[in-house]
């Protein structure tokens, strides 16, 4: 009997509907290896934005402090120094030339171990006793101090009886960018704000606000009639804006715009030489629960606006009881009861 033929299986048919095997492990290995590289651009670029951090000594090293509080407890300001900024930056940013460093903006953020977060605003005319320099407007510790935010950390301590464990700047050029990195802030206006002062012409409605624009709403004091209030609710508002945007999916899956907001982000910041990277976590946390439900945010409780000061300024005095139990509260963690306004 005759030995069957072998059968040559270049002419052996595959089923209908099946795909070499060959074809479905390549493409299993190109989508593992794109989510290799998505999870190590997740880590390596915050690593290295954080690298290029600036880092100062901030904390006051003489006079008695509070002691420990619950919680953690950030002082972030924006500051109007200029001394980095080039010629064209100072004109595009329309900054002017003044010498020397000031508080635009000063908040602060209280982290609790559990609990919403809380972001008070300060406003910067609010009339307390500053450290060897007698009583005025806090927005004056910072230039006392010559830029070094340790006289204004002082200043605050002592008034608050909180203890500030980590602080945060960004100053003018960086807060602009940190708006252009994100592709611009949507704000919606009730009514139109016209500052020359603070260089802006807005229109009524929602709108797409760039970093120039945005510095204007977020520093004018006069477009809205409420003074310095108006500006720390905005300044808020903005706050928030940026750390949600900062931290929403379109930003995390786009991963141009994702490096440029990590390195621009911190090319903005300067924090205290204390902080490590993971206090740095928690305080984008906090930033990120403050812009949405996990969150309050609200103004330091103002009883007098018009103390007056040496020099023959006006500034704002503090509700003083209710100020008491707001940072009462805060120093022992006990965010629950407080709400925004």
């Amino acid at each position: 009997m005759s030995q069957p033929q072998p059968i040559d299986p270049r002419f052996v048919s595959r089923p209908q509907g099946r795909r070499p095997k060959k074809r479905k492990n390549w493409f299993l290995r190109t989508v593992g290896l794109l989510l290799l590289l998505f999870v190590l651009m997740l880590v390596t670029v915050p690593l290295y934005a954080w690298s290029r951090i600036d880092k100062i000594d901030a904390m006051p090293t003489s006079g008695e402090r509070p002691a420990a509080s619950s919680g953690t407890t950030y002082l972030m300001v924006g500051s109007d120094g200029r001394e980095n900024l080039s010629r064209a930056e100072r004109a595009r940013l329309h900054t002017g030339k003044a010498a020397g460093s000031r508080t635009d903006s000063i908040m602060l953020m209280h982290v609790p171990d559990s609990g919403p977060t809380v972001l008070v605003s300060i406003p910067r005319d609010s009339v307390m006793a500053i450290p060897g320099h007698g009583k005025n407007k806090v927005n004056a510790a910072f230039a006392y101090g010559k830029g070094n935010p340790a006289l204004l950390i002082r200043t605050l301590e002592n008034k608050t009886g909180l203890r500030i464990d980590h602080f945060v700047e960004v100053g003018f050029g960086g807060f602009a960018s940190i708006i252009d990195s994100v592709g611009g802030i949507e704000m919606c206006l009730p009514k139109a704000m016209k500052d020359k002062d603070a260089h802006i012409d807005l229109k009524a409605g929602c709108q797409e606000l760039d970093g120039v624009n945005a510095l204007g709403y977020v520093r004018s004091r006069h477009a809205d009639g409420k003074n310095d209030f108006g500006r720390v609710e905005r300044q808020r508002q903005m706050v928030g804006a940026v750390a949600k945007k900062a931290s929403s999916p379109s930003t995390f899956l786009n991963p141009v715009r994702f490096y440029n907001v990590a390195t621009k982000g911190v090319d903005a910041l300067t924090v205290d030489k204390e902080m490590g990277l993971l206090d740095f976590v928690k305080f984008a946390q906090g930033m990120r629960a403050v812009s949405g439900s996990g969150g309050v945010t609200l103004t330091v409780p103002i009883g007098d606006d018009s103390v007056r000061v040496a020099g023959g300024g006006v500034g704002v005095g503090w509700d003083e009881p209710k100020a008491r139990a707001l940072f009462k509260a805060l120093k022992a963690g006990d965010t629950t009861g407080l709400k925004s306004s």
